[in-house]
């Protein structure tokens, strides 16, 4: 228990994967001047040095963001990601990456907000050093399903949740769908987003199972897998499943997805997936 650390995978292709779509939900926000609030469940520690030992033991930054990062030709929808990326390193060479709190914070306007809860300990005092002395950022060592109960719905009556765990527990799945349900009952209009590792179909299945038996509706699915999903004993893709959309997020999403699974994916091995769990 909580002895996860994202260090060790800190910019590998679920990032990429992750990061991209959290992007996407982010810049919809920013069409309206009204205020809105990003609420983080699982934060992390902010940003990660891929130079260090955790990052080093198995270099997953390697396929990740680094196929990105020097590329000669970004689609639109990824350049925004791939900026607030670089907004964390002061030279061309990649050496830090953003977490999630990070890549969110890059896009705030003075009038957003920002709630972040973490439970690790280490993970939540790293993040309360990272956003030091900024007032638009709140850091709270919490879990994170608690901090749906305490914090929605947020004053400004817009914005985004992201619930990312760690999926060390056996029962996460069941926390993760308890919390969105909790969440929906609380604001209704919110925007979610869930991430959920591919290993197998099977495990896969069972999740959307669970979601489409809660009766929410409007959920999109976004999938990249670099390899094909047969074992348990590996991460071999990155599921986004995004509760109230924004317009058209769909069809970006089967825009860049097949770019991301080219350039992610091990040669021939890769799938992606963006159609609707449960329509309006």
């Amino acid at each position: 228990m909580l002895s996860y650390r994202h260090a060790f995978h800190a910019g590998n292709f679920a990032d990429v994967h992750k990061h991209v779509v959290l992007t996407l939900l982010v810049q919809s926000l920013l069409h309206k001047d009204s205020p809105f609030c990003y609420l983080d469940t699982h934060g992390g520690g902010g940003r990660y040095d891929l130079r260090s030992a955790e990052a080093q033991k198995n270099a997953e930054h390697q396929q990740g963001i680094l196929r990105l990062w020097e590329y000669p030709d970004i689609p639109a929808a990824v350049q925004p990601y791939l900026d607030a990326v670089r907004a964390c390193n002061t030279s061309s060479t990649l050496r830090y990456y953003p977490g999630s709190p990070r890549i969110a914070r890059y896009f705030l306007r003075p009038q957003d907000r920002m709630i972040l809860t973490e439970l690790h300990p280490a993970d939540a005092q790293q993040l309360q050093w990272e956003f030091a002395n900024d007032p638009q950022v709140t850091v709270h060592h919490l879990d994170g399903y608690q901090g749906l109960k305490a914090f929605l719905p947020p004053q400004e009556r817009r914005g985004l949740v992201l619930m990312d765990p760690a999926f060390e527990r056996r029962d996460e799945t069941k926390h993760m769908i308890d919390g969105l349900q909790t969440a929906a009952r609380r604001w209704a209009h919110g925007m979610y987003a869930l991430w959920f590792p591919i290993t197998n179909r099977a495990a896969l299945a069972d999740f959307y199972k669970k979601l489409e038996k809660t009766g929410i509706r409007k959920i999109l699915v976004s999938e990249l897998c670099v390899r094909p999903p047969l074992t348990a004993r590996q991460l071999n893709g990155s599921a986004m499943v995004i509760v109230n959309p924004p317009w058209q997020l769909d069809v970006t999403l089967i825009a860049v997805l097949p770019w991301l699974c080219q350039v992610l994916a091990e040669e021939g091995q890769g799938s992606y997936r963006a159609d609707w769990l449960t329509p309006e």
